[in-house]
């Protein structure tokens, strides 16, 4: 199984996306201050279904204190959702 590619999403801030087998997923580093989202610093990642107009679900875990922790917990999402 090949690992999800997460490519910028949005130039100037600190978020990613990605999808694969019908679901999206995006990683987002939010933080107490600065720019960006607000809350506790770390990355937060989410995943969604590509083909149902729904909010996006938080992976447990979140927020995560590196970028690869993240895409990790997505990865390992990814894998139960296949299954």
């Amino acid at each position: 199984m090949t690992p999800l590619q997460f490519h910028r999403a949005v130039e100037n801030m600190e978020i990613w996306s990605a999808r694969s087998g019908g679901y999206s997923f995006v990683l987002s580093l939010q933080g107490p201050t600065g720019p960006g989202f607000r809350g506790r610093f770390g990355y937060v990642a989410s995943w969604r279904p590509l083909d149902q107009s729904r909010g996006a679900i938080r992976v447990l875990g979140s927020p995560l204190q590196s970028f690869a922790e993240a895409e990790d917990a997505c990865n390992s999402m990814l894998n139960y959702l296949r299954d």
